[in-house]
This record gives structure tokens, sequence and C-alpha cells, in this order.
């Protein structure tokens, strides 16, 4: 017989119970931003374009892994989110598209419900979009601050991390700032405890609603869509910056593994129409020099920023070239936690052995999607893509932009991508391809961008007006130039702006609108102008802090109904910085060749030439 004293007992207990605390304390925090139709281009550490700043994810990027070819599970909201938190990919539970019944995803287990099981605090921040609110907490989050607008959303903790009773909490910050607020209080909280934190900002996705501190950080001549979309990303920004300063002040840098990755690509509606007000159309963000758009299957519509950083495991300053996936993110972070799962229950990879180098292999052999009437195969540098009964090869290390179709030039290529497609396809819920025709908006996608035909007019929702030939349609006002025209119809003809009184409304005389400007007054207007109809003509301005037009920032000027131009100079004594100006013309047509503004100092600033 064995004995054992109590001395030894005690020693053996000890030693276990640290073998325990050090698996405990070993297992990382994880940290998944998740940013809302971010286009491709739209991280600076990208290198793609200038105008975007984003010190503090390009700060990740250095610290770990900028991946070139990351991609979600589906160029639209609801799927991608679905197939990130589960693990799986969506169509096999039903979640095929926006739309789709979300009952499949109630039963899935998610990475929360994993984490959570096995000793982790969880909590999300942000845009949900898979189900009702108040019930996140039944998908494994303990915390919830949903804030993704203006608007009460479902929280049960407070901005400052403490407890409150599930119900909706009316917003104290733009929603960006308060996610990231109330995800750094969660941290102070539990700087002692394992945590997964799934930060999901409502950005750059419309509405455009940028604070006027962030758009201030992006001056100059622009899209004010653009400009829209670069303050809420830059607001984004400062919320990983605030977030990694959290971890730092407790120690948790090396601690704490980090993906930053897009839902999917940026809706540009083919034009990136710059149209006036905050909602639907072009978000501002920029898929270069990816082809395609949300709502495609092509690279611009699911190839998205992705960035994975941890400090002290993963090297950093890496440029990854194969492929991954945001289903990835669960397959990395149950692995890292220890939590077991049977075979099928994950479709993604642990990304880690190929991320520090121990595993110098593909991560995947293939990736593949289906979603509505569109599917694609990616498999090392081979692509096929399917739209409805379209197919399209291309060589993605030689044509990155999708430009040229190889299926007739390799069709024993595209038939085994196809057969591989097909098969997989079967596997899911509905199984099999769909053979359907493309609906009209996916078409027009497909026509332009892959096909090469010319841009379809811009959709009624996304614009801008009718005609000047049907001057009694109802629409609202067309943007030309960040021009738009209240009680008239508007359009280019010889050259210049022409503004045509609307016919349901000649009670009314027409106004052209311009804003997004940021010039210093006092100035003067320099207008060459002609119209069909004489009469008084009028410029008004508002300036920064004014909230209306006020009668002293208005002056007069007469037009004639000559059929010369006429040259008017306005002296307008602005007082502060011009932010909006408007300009009444008579009652009848009237063409706008030039229009500036000319300040005491610099060159003038032109609004037409």
């Amino acid at each position: 017989m064995i004995s054992i004293n109590f001395a030894t007992s005690l020693a053996l207990l000890g030693s276990l119970l640290a073998v325990q605390a050090t698996a405990q304390t070993s297992r990382p925090n994880v940290i998944v931003f998740f940013t809302d139709d971010h286009g491709h281009a739209d991280l600076s550490c990208q290198g793609v374009l200038n105008d975007i700043k984003t010190p503090n994810v390009d700060a990740l990027a250095r610290s770990g892994v900028r991946v070139l070819n990351g991609y979600s599970t589906a160029p639209q909201c609801v799927p991608s989110r679905a197939g990130l938190l589960v693990g799986k990919f969506q169509s096999r539970f039903g979640v095929e598209s926006n739309g789709s019944s979300l009952e499949g995803f109630d039963r899935e287990l998610t990475i929360a419900e994993r984490l959570k099981a096995s000793g982790y605090v969880t909590a999300q921040f942000g845009k949900w979009h898979l189900g009702p609110g108040p019930k996140i907490v039944d998908h494994g989050f303990q915390h919830v601050f949903a804030q993704n607008s203006k608007a009460p959303f479902s929280a049960n903790i407070t901005l400052d991390g403490r407890d409150r009773k599930m119900a909706n909490l009316a917003p104290e910050m733009y929603h960006v700032d308060g996610c990231s607020r109330a995800a750094a209080s969660i941290i102070d909280r539990y700087s002692d405890t394992p945590f997964f934190l799934y930060i999901a900002y409502r950005a750059p996705h419309v509405p455009l609603d940028a604070p006027q501190k962030y758009l201030d950080r992006f001056p100059g001549t622009m899209p004010e869509r653009r400009r829209q979309a670069l303050a809420m990303i830059s607001a984004v920004d400062d919320g990983v910056g605030l977030i990694t300063d959290t971890l730092a002040k407790h120690g948790l840098i090396e601690k704490t593994l980090i993906f930053y990755i897009g839902d999917n690509g940026a809706p540009l509606k083919i034009h990136k129409a710059d149209i006036p007000g905050s909602g639907a159309g072009w978000d501002g963000s920029l898929n270069d020099p990816l082809n395609g758009e949300k709502g495609m299957l092509s690279e611009g519509g699911m190839h998205v920023p992705f960035v994975v950083c941890w400090p002290g495991t993963i090297p950093g300053g890496q440029v990854y070239q194969y492929p991954v996936s945001s289903l990835d993110v669960s397959a990395t972070a149950v692995a890292l936690a220890n939590v077991e799962t049977a075979k099928g229950d994950l479709d993604g990879v642990n990304l880690i052995p190929y991320l520090t180098g121990k595993n110098s292999k593909s991560p995947h052999h293939v990736l593949m999607w289906r979603w509505t009437s569109q599917s694609a195969i990616r498999d090392g540098n081979w692509k096929l893509l399917r739209g409805g009964t379209r197919e399209y090869l291309f060589d993605l290390d030689t044509d990155l932009e999708e430009k040229h179709n190889l299926a007739a030039t390799h069709p024993e290529i595209a038939n085994q991508l196809r057969s591989k497609l097909i098969s997989w396809a079967g596997e899911l819920r509905p199984p099999g391809l769909s053979n359907a025709s493309l609906p009209k908006v996916s078409s027009d996608y497909f026509d332009f961008y892959l096909d090469g035909k010319p841009a379809p007019p811009l959709r009624s929702k996304f614009v801008a007006g009718s005609t000047v030939d049907d001057p009694g349609t109802k629409s609202k006002p067309m943007l030309l130039n960040g021009w738009t025209a209240r009680s008239g119809l508007l359009d280019v003809a010889e050259g210049s702006l022409r503004v045509v009184a609307s016919g349901k409304a000649k009670s009314k005389a027409p106004i052209l609108v311009r804003t997004g400007l940021r010039l210093a007054g006092p100035m003067t207007a320099k207008i060459k102008i002609r119209s069909t109809v004489a009469g008084s003509g009028s410029l008004a301005w508002r300036v920064k802090g004014q909230k209306e037009f006020k009668p002293e920032c208005k002056r007069l000027f007469i037009i004639s109904d000559s059929e010369d131009w006429e040259t008017h100079e306005i002296e307008l004594p602005v007082e502060g910085e011009l932010i909006h100006l408007r300009i009444v013309l008579p009652n009848g047509t009237t063409l706008v060749r030039e229009l500036e503004l000319q300040s005491g100092e610099g060159k003038p600033f032109k609004l037409w030439e």
C-alpha cells in the first residue's frame, strides 16, 4: 500500500493548483474589432490612399500581421456577422443573407458561449444585427452595450462598465466613442480575468454621422461622403487607441490577441454619388484597387481590411500573403482557450501556428462562398466566380482587379473549381448552387464591373433628380460638383450649371445650395451668370456655429434677362468660417458659368468653373 502523508498531499495539491492557475493565466484575452461596410483601401497601413489616417490600427499592424488576402464570409452584414460569431459558414445553418431566418443562428453555439463556458468574461459592443438587442445575452455575452446610433439602445452595463438591468439606455456619447469607452471600462473591471470583447462599430456604414471634431481632421476639397467616411473611420481608430492604451495600463498587451476585420466591402452604388444627406447610397469608403463592391462576391465585396496582433507571440511587422477568413477567429480563440470542439463544429483554422512561422503552408486549401445567386471559390491564385448563369475565372496573382476572364482559355481549371464548389454547396442549407438569374441590381453590378458595360443610370433611391426635359417630375435634388438645387432641377449645359425652376413649384424661386465649405471670411463673391428671366438674386451664408441663416448674412444682386453673360462681384462680410452657401435665382432657366470666392489672402476658391 502506498501511503501519502498530509504534508505531501498539500504539496501535490499546491502543485495542481499552480498548474491550473498557470493554464488559466496563459490563456490570452481576445478582442475582435469588426467594422461595417469598411472598404479594403481604408487603412493607411494598406498603402493605397493618402487621405486616410489610422495611426492606431497601423500600430497594430506594425506589432503584428497585416493580412493581404483577408476575407469575410459574405458581402453583406447579417451573414458575415453570423459566420464570424459561430465560426461556421453561415449557410450551413440557414443564414444566407439579410432577411434570412435567424432560427438556425439561434440554435448554434457562438464563440462567446464557448469562451464563457471556459471561464472567460464576454462582452458585446455596437452593432448586433442578429436579432433583438435584449436577446444578445442568450448568445453568450454577459455584458452588452449595443449602441450604434443616436437612438436609445439595449445595454446591461453603463459607459463606466457598471451593471444595470437590461433595458434601453439613452446615448451619452457618439456611438463609436461610446462603444470604445464602455469596452475600455470592461477591461478596467476585468483586468485579472480572461475576457473576450466583440466590438462591432457601425462605421463607416450609413447613416453618415461623424461629429465635427472628426470631420475637422479632414479639411480640403473632397466629396462630403468621403469626408464623413474618413471621419467615422478616424473615430474607430481613436477607439482602437483607447483600448490598446487601456491594455497597456494593466500590462495586458502581451496577453491579448487582437483581430481587426471588416464585415464586407464598401457600397459604392457604382457612381459613388456625393448625394446630400447622410442616408442610403455610397458610404464614402473605397475598395481600391479591388473590383466591385458590397453585394458582390468579387474581391471588392468581401476582400476586407484584416489585421492580427499578439505582441510577444506573433512576430511584428509581417505582411501575410496566404488567404485567411473571418471564420478563423473562432477556431483560433477556442484553441487558445483550450476549449474542446467536435468535428464539424467549426470551419476555420487556428491561425497562430501559421502567423508565428511554425507552419509555413497555407492555412486553407480553398475558400468558398455562396450568397443568394452568387458563388465563388478561391484555390491558390485561381478564383472562380459565378453570378446566376455567368461564370468568370481569374488569376488573382496577376489580376487582383478581376479584369481578365480566363474561363474560355482555361476551361479545365474552371471545371475543376466548379466541381469543388458544387460538392461543397451540397452541404449547405438549402443544398446546391443557384442558377437563377441575377436580380436587377446585381446584374447591373456584374455588367459594369466584370463585363465592362457602361454604367447604368444612378438609381433614383440614391439620387437625385430627374432631367430638365421633364421639369414636372417629383424627385430628390441632384448633386453636381457639390451643388444641389431646391425648387428647381439641376444639370450641366454649355459647360455651366443649369438651374430650371420646377414645374410644380413655380411660386418658389430656385435655389442653388453648397454645404461642407470651410472658408475664412470676409470675402468677395464673383459670379458669371445668364438668365431667361430678369429679377433679383441673393447670396446667403451660414458660418460655423450658426444653426440657421440670419437676415444680416445675405446680399442681393440684380439679374437681367439678357442673352449676354453678366458678371457680378458681391462683397460678403463673413465673420468666422463660412460653411454653407445659398444662391437664390430668378424663376426661369439660369446658367452659372463661373463662381468663385476671393478672401483677402490666398488664391480664389472656385466653386464652379
